[in-house]
């Protein structure tokens, strides 16, 4: 089974970017096994122009087509998530997210947007086919704190939030069947 971290973050060190490493420990603590994509090392020119047959697009769509499991994290800015997480999901096909089991989670400024996952994101998870949403995470900066060497610091509100979607994720996932279960042709 495939699972696949999406950074949406245009920074190199950012609070979602944070959030997101901190999700991917509590999967990894369940025994899941994750990869990780980062949108921001994609090339922009490329992104920009929907080049999908550049050779860094196409890997990026492939390990989306093979994940059984997203989380995606972003930045929420002015009420809607990243541009650079729009771009590349407008890159995905309209059926992009059938059949996988989706984990949004935002960081912003304040609790004012929270309603952007629901109002943005949700909307376009939905139309990419994904029928299976884990319960969201949201955080805002006093939830990730940057530490005193400069790196962000994530609550123990948001380590528990994480810990509960983990194990929404964990209990979702579809075990391999037993030998006498699998189907015969």
């Amino acid at each position: 089974m495939s699972l696949l971290l999406i950074a949406a973050s245009p920074s190199p060190a950012s609070r979602s970017g944070s959030l997101l490493a901190a999700a991917g420990e509590r999967l990894k603590h369940l025994g899941l096994a994750t990869r990780s994509l980062n949108l921001r090392e994609l090339p922009g020119e490329a992104l920009l122009r929907a080049e999908v047959e550049a050779p860094a697009l196409r890997e990026a769509l492939r390990l989306v087509q093979e994940a059984r499991v997203v989380v995606l994290a972003t930045p929420i800015y002015k009420a809607a998530y990243s541009g650079l997480l729009k771009v590349f999901l407008d890159l995905l096909p309209q059926d992009g997210f059938r059949h996988k089991l989706v984990w949004p989670l935002a960081s912003a400024g304040s609790p004012a947007h929270l309603l952007a996952l629901d109002y943005a994101l949700r909307p376009v998870i939905a139309a990419l086919g994904a029928r299976e949403v884990v319960d969201a995470v949201y955080a805002t900066d006093t939830q990730l704190p940057r530490g005193a060497g400069g790196d962000y610091q994530v609550s123990e509100d948001i380590l528990r939030r994480l810990g509960e979607g983990a194990a929404q994720v964990f209990e979702r996932v579809p075990r391999p069947l037993a030998a006498d279960e699998r189907c015969r042709v």
